[in-house]
């Protein structure tokens, strides 16, 4: 197992195969992803993996499996989307509802702005969120992101809070 940071809760590696069932309980549930398009099906989840897995190998960065140290489980996902270079990064992060409201997510999204810092080539990372996500909302202004505003989205089809952070 490849580990890329822990803090004192949690351990972020690179996505495995066998992580496909654990994302079942964030990506493939329908009420975690009520803002993000609906659940990813089930059978799609093995090649979402194995695609995070290609952009850690290529670029360095990418979005990866938070693990739970108590457990040893898969709750959550958190990282990177990056369309082009890393200069400009988007930061994810999905849980289980079981791991919801324990501040795992701002645990994570907290290390993987460490790792992006190390990286040492993004300058800036942006987070869209659906204005109906306060949760969300709150954590992205606890981290440290700005709000930089509202942006139409194609896939979603709506207008999206945009946040962002400048690491350079």
């Amino acid at each position: 197992m490849e580990l890329l940071s822990q803090t004192e809760r949690i351990l972020l590696r690179p996505f495995e195969e066998a992580d496909a069932e654990a994302a079942k309980k964030f990506w493939g549930d329908e009420d975690v992803m009520r803002y993000c398009l609906g659940a990813t099906p089930h059978d799609k989840l093995p090649m979402i993996l194995q695609g995070y897995r290609n952009c850690h190998q290529a670029k360095g960065l990418s979005v990866y499996a938070v693990v739970e140290k108590k457990t040893g489980e898969v709750i959550g996902a958190c990282g990177f989307n990056i369309s082009g270079d890393v200069q400009d990064v988007e930061l994810i992060y999905h849980f289980a509802r079981s791991s919801w409201g324990k501040g795992y997510a701002t645990e994570a999204a907290k290390a993987c702005l460490e790792l992006a810092r190390e990286n040492g080539g993004v300058k800036r990372v942006s987070a869209s969120v659906d204005p109906n996500n306060l949760d969300s909302h709150h954590i992205l202004k606890k981290i440290g992101f700005e709000y930089a505003g509202t942006e139409w989205f194609e896939d979603t089809e709506q207008e999206e809070s945009v946040y962002e952070l400048k690491l350079a």
